[in-house]
């Protein structure tokens, strides 16, 4: 009896472990490739630890055959891997705005590590991105994280095959609007530049022997950081709206 006890516990915590696990794989804050390995495994430890009671009516009981726990221990990674997904997805968006604010103030090709991409990016979509992850702890998101994942056990109840129709439909809504977020946190620049760039034209008109080019680079980076250092606040203020409703399901 106590040894079929302990079985039941110790598969709940491996299941839930598996959820959490595999959206600690891309969740923006608890993946990043700068966070040790041991710290991501202790802290998916604890949060399993802390979440399995709040969930164990909903976990089924041991499965028979070893396909069966297989399969069930698959099927919540790919649900945690989703969600997971889906909160990178818009910190991504930040990544996008930054790369088009520095296209349109000429600073596309000045390039710095990104350290949540592990890749290079533009300085602003760089910055941008920083500010965003430095946002998800102050501001308490990555509770809204917990609670999404803690919830998602009442949409998709383990040992059920996951609606992946319904799950491929909302990834797709959810990587469209991350565009269209994208292109309203960066049209303050899109619409000055555009006023800029007809301003430039009339000017090179008029005047036929003045070096636009190198009279436009500067004096757009300059007006590009006055633009950007009076709209940062409602830009992210913005983004974490976004982020918050997405994360609700409100796509």
């Amino acid at each position: 009896m106590l040894d079929e006890l302990l079985t039941n516990e110790v598969f709940a915590f491996l299941l839930v472990f598996a959820r959490l696990g595999g959206a600690f794989l891309f969740l923006p804050g608890l993946s990043e490739g700068f966070i040790p390995a041991p710290i991501k495994l202790v802290l998916s430890l604890a949060l399993t630890l802390l979440i399995t009671p709040l969930v164990w009516e909903q976990l089924p009981a041991l499965p028979v055959t070893p396909l069966e726990s297989f399969l069930l221990i698959f099927g919540e990674i790919f649900i945690g891997v989703f969600f997971g997904l889906v909160a990178r997805i818009m910190l991504a968006v930040l990544d996008v705005a930054g790369t088009i604010i520095s296209f349109q103030m000429s600073l596309s090709n000045a390039f710095v590590f990104n350290p949540s991409m592990a890749t290079q990016g533009t300085i602003i979509g760089v910055f941008l991105t920083m500010l965003g992850l430095t946002l998800v702890f102050v501001l308490g998101i990555h509770h809204v994280f917990i609670s999404a994942l803690i919830n998602s056990y009442q949409v998709f109840l383990p040992g059920s095959v996951p609606p992946t129709g319904d799950m491929a439909n909302w990834m797709a809504r959810v990587v469209a609007q991350s565009f269209t977020i994208a292109i309203q946190i960066s049209a303050p620049f899109l619409v000055i530049n555009t006023v800029f760039y007809a301003g430039l034209g009339v000017l090179g008109r008029l005047m036929p022997t003045l070096q636009v080019f190198f009279l436009a680079i500067p004096l757009q980076i300059l007006v590009g950081l006055i633009i950007f250092s009076a709209v940062i606040l409602v830009m992210m203020e913005f983004w974490v709206e976004r982020f918050i409703n997405i994360l609700n399901g409100q796509v």
